[in-house]
């Protein structure tokens, strides 16, 4: 269970990992809400930002929307492991890196501007560490909007959203790359990330707001360390099924209670052969099991080999890189 005993601590954190006000003073229409002061929820927010129950407040980006993205992995040997970690790590477009239980025992996500950027640095990691790397790019998502409910027994499951890609407008990528960073804890963020752009803070607020209406921003709010909070088993279970029995099946998982993430990847023929994968995110390793249990009943997925893959070690999680760094905001 959450260790967030506070009844404005755990608001804050149940209540605002999405639909985050677009407002001039977004904290003080928080406070309102909770009978607080705008200067507490700052100091709140803040303080559990400085301990790592929080990232920062901010946005997700929808996959394959204003940049590219793909999931990775490498089998390390066990002696190696932390070493490849940090040259893995060591890329600015790797958003996130975790060690699972199996021979391909380091996973990654390598996010860029393109696709062409995306080839460069899992190359480059290639080359640095002597490895194969497994490229698993996103075919389509069934789930991606990751959040984390305290008060309730598992994560909230949102309805999928539609992107819209035609409503990307120049100058939108800066802005994401920002909002993937977070916003400065200020009574004015919008206004303070406006004059950081050297833009109107209208304008931002009415491009923040368009890409949320358009699904590019997945999720705009406080953006939870999982682990800090509670949810310490993770687990990717990825499913052995033909590309015809995906459309059925995948959105069977994404509905399933306990599953937090569901989408389709790419396999790799030979080697890797799964296409549907799914993460759940539990308070320990038997809670994670029986969430498996019940995904494993469901018709859509009777019989179909799959293979479950526990974390062990978390090496870095930030946002995605949507800008090269010489360039991003």
């Amino acid at each position: 269970m959450c260790h967030i005993t506070d009844p404005i601590d755990r608001a804050l954190l149940d209540d605002w990992q999405r639909n985050f006000p677009i407002t001039d003073r977004p904290f003080l229409n928080i406070a309102e809400e909770l009978g607080q002061s705008e200067s507490n929820v700052i100091a709140r927010l803040k303080r559990m930002r400085t301990s790592g129950r929080i990232t920062r407040v901010g946005a997700t980006v929808a996959p394959g929307t204003a940049s590219a993205s793909t999931l990775a992995a490498v089998a390390a040997p066990e002696d190696q492991v932390e070493e490849i970690a940090a040259l893995i790590g060591a890329e600015p477009g790797v958003n996130h890196n975790y060690q699972r239980e199996d021979d391909w025992n380091l996973w990654f996500v390598a996010t860029g501007p393109d696709r062409a950027h995306v080839d460069a640095t899992l190359a480059r990691i290639g080359a640095r560490t002597g490895l194969r790397v497994l490229d698993l790019p996103l075919v389509r998502p069934f789930n991606v909007d990751l959040g984390f409910r305290m008060g309730a027994a598992t994560p909230r499951v949102p309805a999928r959203r539609e992107t819209d890609v035609s409503a990307l407008r120049p100058g939108d990528t800066d802005l994401l790359q920002a909002l993937t960073s977070g916003l400065q804890l200020v009574s004015n963020p919008y206004a303070t990330l406006a004059e950081e752009l050297n833009r109107d803070t209208g304008d931002v607020m009415a491009r923040i707001r368009a890409m949320q209406a358009a699904g590019i921003i997945a999720r705009l709010g406080v953006i939870v360390r999982h682990r800090a909070l509670g949810w310490s088993s993770n687990a990717m279970v990825v499913w052995d099924l033909p590309s015809d029995a995906i459309a059925a099946a995948g959105p069977a998982l994404a509905a399933c209670p306990g599953i937090t993430l569901c989408y389709e990847r790419r396999p790799v023929p030979g080697i890797w052969p799964y296409r549907l994968y799914s993460m759940i995110h539990a308070r320990s390793r038997s809670e994670a099991e029986e969430v498996l249990g019940r995904a494993s009943t469901l018709p859509e997925l009777a019989g179909a080999p799959h293979k479950v893959l526990f974390s062990t070690r978390c090496f870095k999680q930030t946002g995605a890189l949507i800008k090269p760094k010489e360039k991003a905001a």
